[in-house]
């Protein structure tokens, strides 16, 4: 897991962000983006309502989503789709801001990576198609240790149709 540099300097960028942008700097928006930059974890919306009350903060999930839509456009923070039915949500600013994810399909444990030989294989197919990459994203989906030595197994027959069409 990569770790987290110290959050308040990152809560006080967020609130010159907020300030340019002729937006108020409320304590339910520091404390959510402080619990957001002192985390190592992707979290649910859910779990950042509890962490900010846990604090001593009243924040309703509304405030939550709005703070988290700030935080995201101000590209401090990446949304994720992890497939599980809701977006979990990481800061950019650890020491390796571009990272891989590999997501347990039953446990939803995310570990972060880091692989120079990916970045290799980027160059090779940026130069190969004569394309300029920016940014990637890279996730893969499977089971963690604690997972497979529990006896999880994952169905691989591809998914059916909910729907009785007979």
């Amino acid at each position: 897991m990569i770790r987290s540099p110290d959050p308040s300097l990152f809560v006080r960028l967020f609130g010159r962000y907020l300030r340019e942008n002729g937006l108020p700097v409320t304590p339910q928006r520091e404390a959510i983006a402080r619990t957001v930059f002192g985390s190592d974890d992707h979290l649910s919306v859910e779990e950042i309502v509890d962490l900010v009350r846990t604090g001593g903060i009243s924040a309703g999930k509304a405030t939550v989503y709005r703070t988290l839509e700030l935080l995201v456009k101000s590209e401090l923070v990446a949304e994720h789709d992890f497939g599980e039915g809701f977006k979990r949500y990481e800061h950019r600013l650890s020491s390796e801001p571009n990272h891989d994810h590999l997501i347990c399909l039953n446990c939803a444990r995310v570990v972060e990576f880091k692989n120079p030989e990916l970045d290799s294989v980027e160059k090779s197919l940026a130069k190969a198609h004569g394309f300029y990459i920016t940014k990637h994203r890279l996730e893969m989906y499977g089971l963690c240790l604690e997972c497979v030595k529990s006896g999880t197994e994952i169905d691989q027959d591809g998914i059916t149709c909910p729907i009785d069409t007979v």
